[in-house]
């Protein structure tokens, strides 16, 4: 008998068999058993998550006769009816599948649709099961639609694909819609191990989770990969025979590459990447492994009941739980978003190594300066941001001076700002009342004991988004000339940004954009520089703009941009600064104590509310 490979083998022949996809298994079978059926029905989902086979088994359901050939619609099909075995063999008269990526035009689905006159030869229902249904071509899918409204009772349509969005809305509307999830690693793991003891295949856990984690949430990868494993291993699944056949990097590099970015030991790095380059280890599952680490322990950062939680017999868990502890929570975050982005510069390197590696010392790059005890400090530790400070004197007199006229305070721009917890300095001024001293004096005449002058705290509360040590000098910026597109375009964008619709780089490309003209369907965006200009941000813009009514098409065109919602916004906060500036300055009290006192204000100290 000829070997029948594992993803076909141990395929699920019911819903009790399927695993990972349990949303979908408890809707078909309350359906199933109430008996509210649809006439049509969409699955959606990766590659190999159980389409195909969730659609045999809906089938089995309703074509089941039972063991004793009496038997109804159920949710468990029993197997063993004529029915069932054929529907399981690919052979049941009344189960058309038709893959629509080779068969996609109209005449394959007007012929298809011309078996729906007929009533169902052998079983109780026809089902028509269409794959990869995004790819029939529009006249196919116009062909369908009526059928596929108000098909016959006896008749059942079951669709799939892996790609909804292709799908026209036409077609969305007359289906009920499931959507098959990617499994958990952890899900995937725990099938293998069942598949491979119904084997009697010996395996090592390690290997089993290294194939668990390259199937990408594939049930059907892992099992093929799990049969390429075999055939490698002779038999057996090791875990180095399973690492050598994925190309997988050992985690014990990239613990070494992540220990030294921690500690800013970039000899350790470079050495490492070059015995990477050595081994023949891929550069790409390098980072694709490091992204993996980061992202455990950003969690365990972020949530540390989880340590003892997450282990699950991981080998790894103890050493990724120590790095979480020894890196700080946003440099894990920066070297997480770092290697992401850096699998996309591999290929734009002509040594794909040397790429690695400059991705690696980007993080020493960014490392804040600072001592080595600063720089350790995690997100917990971290210390609360105080509002800016300004430096104001207050007047004590000195337990033996002599009484004086009252004279107005004066601001000491060389006191230290006060912080929480800490006693305020007190420093020495001379009196410098002129009623008390109408003549000028001789350097060694003795002259009135000196007056105390305290400095005290006085905050100006920041504005939202400020950050501390921000310059307070605005550069003067050319004025923007109004313009109706350009007050309708700040206003959208200020409206997208307050709903969160926009993040990231579509956020900054709407900042940072023009709006030149608009057309029915079609508005053009400027920007100046070609990096904002990706597709991924104009669909997040449009979806946004759609969102509030504007179902459009953005284009873009690089030039050059003199009107665009940040250029705005920065005047704007310009313009406060400068009416919170002048307001200080124009204060009688503020204007004595600079006259009087030679008083003056800390640069970079004030803020408008």
């Amino acid at each position: 008998m000829a070997y029948l490979v594992l993803a076909r083998k141990h395929r699920p022949k019911t819903f009790s068999e399927m695993v990972g996809q349990e949303h979908v298994v408890q809707a078909l079978e309350n359906a199933l058993t109430s008996q509210r059926l649809h006439h049509a029905y969409l699955f959606t989902g990766t590659r190999g998550v159980g389409k195909t086979t969730v659609s045999r088994i809906l089938a089995k359901s309703l074509n089941c006769q039972g063991p004793d050939g009496q038997g109804g619609i159920t949710a468990t099909p029993c197997g063993i009816c004529q029915a069932c075995r054929d529907i399981d063999a690919g052979r049941f008269v009344d189960y058309t599948e038709l893959d629509a990526a080779s068969n996609r035009g109209v005449d394959e689905v007007q012929a298809l649709l011309e078996q729906a006159v007929y009533k169902p030869v052998q079983g109780r229902f026809k089902v028509f099961m269409i794959d990869e249904v995004h790819m029939l071509t529009g006249h196919a899918f116009n062909a369908m639609l009526k059928t596929l409204e108000e098909p016959p009772e006896y008749l059942k349509f079951v669709l799939a694909t892996t790609d909804p969005q292709k799908v026209p809305v036409t077609v969305l509307s007359r289906c009920l819609q499931f959507n098959l999830r990617p499994m958990a690693p952890e899900t995937v793991l725990e099938h293998l191990t069942r598949v491979l003891q119904t084997e009697s295949v010996p395996a090592e856990p390690q290997a089993l989770r290294l194939i668990a984690r390259a199937a990408r949430g594939s049930m059907r990868d892992a099992l093929s990969l799990t049969d390429q494993a075999i055939a490698f291993g002779n038999g057996e699944l090791q875990e180095g025979g399973v690492r050598h056949m994925l190309g997988s990097v050992d985690r014990g590099h990239v613990f070494r590459l992540i220990e030294a970015l921690s500690q800013g030991d970039g000899k350790t790095v470079v050495e490492t990447a070059e015995g990477l380059r050595r081994d023949g280890l891929s550069a790409a599952s390098t980072l694709e492994e490091m992204t993996a680490v980061l992202q455990a322990m950003a969690v365990l950062q972020a949530v540390p009941s989880r340590a003892g939680a997450d282990a699950g017999g991981d080998p790894d868990a103890a050493e990724t739980a120590r790095l979480a502890a020894l890196m700080p929570a946003d440099e894990t975050q920066l070297l997480y978003s770092l290697c992401l982005h850096g699998r996309t510069e591999l290929g734009l390197a002509p040594d794909e190594y040397a790429a690695l590696t400059m991705v690696l010392l980007r993080l020493l790059a960014f490392k804040p300066s600072g001592s080595v005890a600063e720089e350790k400090k995690t997100l917990n530790e971290a210390p609360r941001r105080e509002p800016p400070v300004v430096p104001v004197a207050r007047v004590a007199p000195a337990e033996a001076a002599p009484p004086v006229a009252e004279a107005p305070p004066r601001v000491d721009s060389a006191a230290p700002a006060a912080r929480p917890g800490h006693r305020l300095p007190v420093v020495d001024a001379p009196a410098l009342n002129t009623a008390a001293s109408p003549r000028p004096r001789a350097i060694d005449e003795p002259g009135p004991a000196p007056t105390q002058v305290m400095a005290v705290p006085v905050r100006v509360q920041p504005p939202a988004g400020a950050r501390e040590g921000e310059s307070t000098a605005s550069a003067a910026s050319h004025p923007i000339p109004p313009s109706e597109e350009g007050d309708f375009w700040h206003a959208t964008v200020t409206q997208m940004v307050a709903a969160e619709s926009i993040a990231a780089l579509a956020r900054e490309l709407a900042l940072q954009s023009q709006l030149v003209a608009r057309d029915v369907d079609q508005w053009l965006l400027r920007v100046e520089r070609e990096s904002l200009n990706q597709s991924g941000s104009r669909d997040k813009v449009q979806a946004a703009l759609a969102a509030l009514g504007h179902d459009v098409k953005i284009v873009i065109e690089i030039g050059s941009v003199v009107d665009s919602p940040a250029r705005r916004n920065k005047q704007a906060a310009e313009e406060r600064q400068r009416v919170a500036e002048e307001a200080i300055r124009n204060d009688p009290d503020v204007q004595s104590m600079m006259r009087e006192w030679d008083a003056r204000i800390v640069p970079g100290t004030l803020r408008p509310a």
